[in-house]
């Protein structure tokens, strides 16, 4: 083992015996590397503990609901603005837009209408709908974030009414088959572990009840390996290298689906949500500060079990498809819900992405050349520049880890692009030329763009 995996591998066993988790089971996925797993501790049933070993998922469920739903709207079946009711019957609340939904700003109450964490039947498809009147909208939509359980279980019966099936051969044709999830499942299967809930006051460990969710199965029945699970995080973090042909969901699709949409704490904006995804910004280790680093996914909790799966986007040394799972047989070792975030970390610190040379490329077209440079804006001043065949923008003082603008240039109109990330994305950028071709000015979002600091009204202060 390396000296990184070793560390990794204590960290584990550590939160394994401080946290008392019966078997805890993680992995680490990363392009750049061999798969690192390791499994600590006993099922509690007559199977091995390994890397196969099948725990329940719980909430991490809902992104895969959540990507069969996109996957639905990237097909045309659904657009994210259209009532939930049109795509299902439903007696109340219909009107609420699919987007609310997937981000849990509908309002919608948390669980379906019934004491279900009492009784362990929850309903099935019929009853899931035709009770929904009986279900409250507790805050209204879009006022601000309220996890809801009901929410994800009507968007997983849209999709399975949607394609013609059932939510989980719908997941199981279109995600789990595609990826290569063959221990990811809704039934448990011949391998799994045992959940318990751990005595606060002993080490008394005792079985948790088996439960099926029935219909509210797309909030959270799923069953996996931390393998299994480690890969998703990397697909959901870097989908083109997990997923090069675009199987499962394109790229533009997941940079969606992590956009914030909502914050989970009006104070402490420390965790965000988008459609479907857990967004964790991580803070610089030595100053506190934002680093432009996020980890995506969620987390997971059932009776006797707890899962956090998040894969790693930005920041220096972090590899492609890089995620972490974290699978435990214990209802009440939050410890395991940090441990995630700590292994991408030090797999970060321990053993960096390698550096790739940089080497020269062709000339900028010769059509742009003369735009490249240094330009003014709004009293700022930006450099353009020609990297990796696009057009790009940066402010001149901007940190080194901020992203800049990219540009592509519109297929009619050589001199008119589209800025497709980045500062202003979405906007246009107009080059203006004199009579002998040069560009002489140029309006991005509008706003003038000069080659020397002016005022609003044009005075140059070069006079």
């Amino acid at each position: 083992m390396t000296e990184a995996g070793s560390r990794l591998a204590r960290m584990t066993r550590q939160v394994q015996a401080e946290a008392r988790v019966p078997a805890l089971s993680v992995a680490l996925h990363r392009a750049d590397r061999p798969l690192w797993s390791l499994a600590v501790g006993g099922t509690g049933n007559d199977n091995p503990l390994g890397p196969r070993t099948r725990f329940r998922i719980g909430s991490v469920t809902k992104t895969f609901t959540a990507v069969l739903v996109l996957q639905a709207r990237d097909e045309g079946l659904l657009d994210l603005d259209d009532p939930i009711g049109a795509h299902l019957d439903l007696p109340a609340h219909g009107e609420l837009p699919v987007r609310r939904l997937l981000s849990h700003t509908s309002g919608l109450q948390r669980e379906p209408y019934g004491d279900v964490w009492d009784t362990l039947r929850p309903p099935g498809v019929d009853d899931l709908l035709t009770e929904l009147g009986r279900a409250e909208r507790v805050l209204p939509p879009a006022r601000r974030y309220h996890y809801s359980n009901l929410g994800f279980a009507l968007l997983g019966q849209a999709v399975a009414r949607l394609r013609g099936g059932t939510w989980a051969e719908v997941l199981a044709d279109r995600v789990l088959g595609p990826l290569g999830l063959t221990a990811t499942g809704s039934v448990p299967g011949p391998e799994a572990a045992t959940g318990f809930l751990v005595d606060a006051y002993s080490d008394h460990a005792r079985p948790e009840p088996a439960t099926d969710f029935a219909a509210v199965g797309p909030a959270a029945q799923l069953w996996s390996s931390a393998p299994d699970m480690a890969r998703w995080a990397a697909f959901l973090a870097d989908p083109a290298t997990v997923d090069p042909a675009g199987a499962v969901l394109r790229p533009g699709t997941l940079d969606e689906m992590r956009w914030p949409l909502t914050v989970t704490d009006e104070t402490l904006w420390g965790v965000g949500f988008g459609l479907g995804l857990i967004l964790v910004p991580q803070p610089d280790p030595l100053t506190g500060d934002a680093r432009r680093v996020v980890h995506v996914g969620h987390d997971g909790a059932m009776p006797g079990f707890l899962a956090a799966v998040y894969g790693r986007r930005g920041g220096p040394g972090t590899p492609g498809a890089f995620g972490a799972a974290v699978l435990a047989s214990s209802g009440s070792a939050s410890a395991i819900l940090d441990l995630p975030h700590r292994l991408l970390e030090a797999s970060v610190a321990d053993d960096p992405a390698d550096i790739v040379a940089w080497s020269p490329a062709g000339p900028a077209p010769e059509r742009y050349r003369g735009l490249l440079g240094r330009w003014w804006g709004e009293g700022y001043e930006y450099v353009f520049g020609w990297h990796d065949g696009a057009l790009r923008a940066r402010g001149a003082d901007a940190p080194a880890g901020r992203p800049p603008a990219v540009f592509e240039p519109l297929p009619d109109q050589p001199d008119v692009f589209r800025t497709v990330s980045g500062r202003e994305v979405g906007e246009l950028l107009r080059l203006t030329r004199d009579e002998r071709g040069v560009v002489v000015r140029m309006h991005w979002a509008t706003y003038r763009f000069t080659r020397t600091q002016e005022t609003f009204d044009g005075f140059d202060f070069r006079g």
